[in-house]
């Protein structure tokens, strides 16, 4: 233990949502989701980013569905889904109309897996409670579940003023992050209640309350915990770009993650112009695999570099694998289970190199500077050749030996029955 910090909380999630055919809650691992940032109406591009997102690792794919156009295409995304093999369940997400749509296109209702409801966003006043009860009566009647997801920048300001008010009645002296974040909370659970009054049963409610700071959201989800067993979906709203984003969610779901809280997450970064959506699901399985709780692809280990590798032929090699183990992932979890728990890894010197490909399922460990050109790979901690050759040579003949090693440790179903 870390001097000066007490033994972690244990929370466990008791109830269980199904959620098309994946389980979140009741102690089933922890589900990795994402959203797409095609516009919906746009049925063709929405089911191929749903597709690839699923691919790459994704086993939940929201989608906005803001207009009547967007409702109208959610059948056809569905179905080009299906048409393509995935089975990903499909969310839509709605704000300030989702009672409308859902009413008026019951075949979008009907397509859908799970309905997600901003709080802040279904109204003000008498109409805010109407409007979240008629989206519920519509859960109910497709017995379809919700996820009562409240946003820190779209809190309920009518409850936000009145807390405020009573901090000052009061002279309580919160802050004005306490009482936010109680307000979060305090939302979630009213608006749950709401929903079971409306005829949602526990097992069709999850709930989110994500914020855009690492500690505002270990304060909320940890008090969230607490106070209710609905599954509950994690992720750091807005978590920015590139390696901000990636840091700063890492840093706030793994402290959560490793207390139990938290039954399916989102990594919800911000796309470099023109960039893959994916990234946002490969972080979150990343985030999984490293605690421990989960395995989706192959792990690659790879040498950060130094003095001693002047050479980027380390570098070229690690992401040339790291990119065809991602590649080829769609085809191997179906024909070659297991495969995931496979480590790989691409080291750059004699320091480290030899002692980390043996440790690997597979592993070649280059020449640093100065170093004899030769590459030895290890196989399960064996020395089986020495590979020498440009680096190109060097790509095609470790490419070669990963898939070899494949076909052999991970056999396909038809192949293992046999054999046994």
């Amino acid at each position: 233990m870390i001097l000066g910090m007490s033994a972690p909380l244990r929370f466990s999630r008791t109830v269980a949502v199904k959620v098309g055919h994946v389980q979140v809650g009741g102690g089933a691992p922890v589900v990795v989701q994402s959203m797409t940032m095609t516009e919906t109406a746009d049925a063709v591009a929405t089911a191929r980013q749903c597709v690839e997102l699923a691919e790459a690792g994704s086993e939940m794919v929201r989608v906005t569905v803001n207009t009547p156009e967007a409702a109208a295409a959610v059948p056809e995304i569905k179905q080009r889904m299906l048409d393509a093999g995935c089975t990903a369940p499909l969310i839509g997400d709605f704000h300030y109309n989702g009672h409308l749509l859902l009413t008026r296109y019951p075949d979008a209702a009907r397509a859908l897996d799970k309905y997600r409801i901003n709080p802040g966003n279904v109204g003000t006043g008498r109409r805010r409670d109407e409007q979240f009860a008629t989206i519920c009566k519509v859960a109910v009647d497709h017995q379809k579940p919700v996820r009562i997801g409240v946003n820190g920048g779209s809190l309920n300001q009518e409850l936000v003023v009145a807390k405020m008010q009573e901090n000052t009645d009061g002279n309580l002296g919160r802050s004005s992050e306490e009482i936010l974040n109680e307000c979060m909370v305090l939302s979630a659970l009213q608006s749950t209640e709401l929903a079971l009054e409306c005829g949602l049963t526990k097992h069709q409610i999850i709930i989110s309350c994500k914020v855009s700071r690492p500690r505002d959201l270990i304060a909320v989800y940890r008090d969230l915990a607490r106070k209710t067993d609905q599954p509950l979906h994690l992720g750091l709203t807005e978590a920015g770009m590139g390696i901000k984003g990636v840091a700063w969610s890492a840093s706030a779901l793994a402290i959560l993650l490793n207390e139990g809280i938290g039954d399916t997450i989102r990594v919800s970064l911000t796309p470099r112009p023109g960039g893959d959506r994916r990234e946002e699901v490969y972080a979150a399985c990343e985030i999984l695999q490293a605690l421990g709780l989960r395995s989706f692809s192959p792990s690659i280990t790879a040498c950060p570099g130094c003095g001693r590798t002047t050479s980027s032929t380390f570098q070229e090699l690690s992401e040339r694998i790291q990119g065809y183990v991602r590649a080829k992932m769609p085809e191997w979890k179906i024909h070659h289970p297991g495969v995931e728990t496979m480590t790989v890894a691409v080291m750059g010197c004699v320091v480290n190199g030899p002692g980390e490909s043996k440790a690997a399922n597979i592993g070649i460990s280059l020449p640093g500077t100065g170093e004899s050109p030769n590459c030895p790979v290890y196989v399960d901690g064996e020395h089986v050749t020495t590979l020498r050759g440009t680096y190109e040579e060097l790509a095609r003949a470790f490419q070669s030996l990963v898939d070899e090693y494949v076909a052999r440790r991970y056999p396909t179903p038809e192949a293992a029955a046999l054999s046994s």
